[in-house]
C-alpha cells in the first residue's frame, strides 16, 4: 500500500501494516482506478469466494464484514510450518 492506491473510508492508506476494523470501506483511489496494474490485480479477483468480504466492483470499494475464522479460510495454510519458520 506504499503506492498511496489505497484507501480506507476515503483516507489514503500508506502503512503495509494497517489493520482493517470490521465495518470499515477499503477502495481503490478514484485516480488509481484506470490503472492497468489495478485493473490487471482486480481481474482475477473472485469476491464470491470469501463470505467476510463485500465486494462493489462498480465503484471498486470493498467492505470487512467481520474478521474470519480459521474455518472460514478457504485455502490450506500450515500455521505450524509458518511458526516453525519464525521461531528460528
Amino acid at each position: 500500500v506504499s503506492h498511496r492506491h489505497i484507501t480506507v473510508d476515503g483516507q489514503v492508506v500508506n502503512i503495509p501494516s494497517y489493520a482493517v476494523k470490521p465495518g470499515q470501506l477499503i477502495g481503490v483511489r478514484e485516480r488509481s482506478k484506470s490503472l492497468e496494474v489495478i485493473a490487471n490485480s482486480l481481474a482475477g479477483f473472485n469476491h464470491s469466494k470469501y463470505a467476510w468480504l463485500e465486494w462493489d466492483e462498480a465503484s471498486k470499494v470493498g467492505k470487512l464484514l467481520h474478521i474470519p475464522e480459521r474455518a472460514d479460510i478457504p485455502e490450506n495454510i500450515k500455521e505450524h510450518l509458518i511458526v516453525e519458520l519464525y521461531s528460528k
